[in-house]
């Protein structure tokens, strides 16, 4: 994994890991995040195929997103954990 990850990203990944499936709005009040940087991280993480997009059957105007836990903990191993 070449990819360059903004510390965003990482906080948004381990938010994910460790909470599961949320939508931005949600991940932005609990990581105490502003939505636009919640929402750039997620492009970052879907761009290198750290997280995807699932529908919300409670909202489906607001999708969840889902970490992939298996490039999640190679990309802790290689960055290092970041506290939340």
């Amino acid at each position: 994994m070449s990819m360059e990850l903004p510390m965003s990203a990482l906080i948004v990944l381990d938010f994910l890991t460790k909470k599961g499936p949320h939508s931005p709005k949600v991940i932005s009040k609990k990581a105490n995040l502003p939505l636009r940087t919640v929402s750039f991280a997620l492009r970052h993480l879907r761009k290198g195929k750290l997280c995807r997009r699932i529908p919300n059957l409670s909202d489906m105007r607001q999708p969840l997103y889902i970490a992939d836990n298996e490039r999640a903990r190679a990309v802790f191993l290689r960055f290092g954990k970041v506290p939340m």
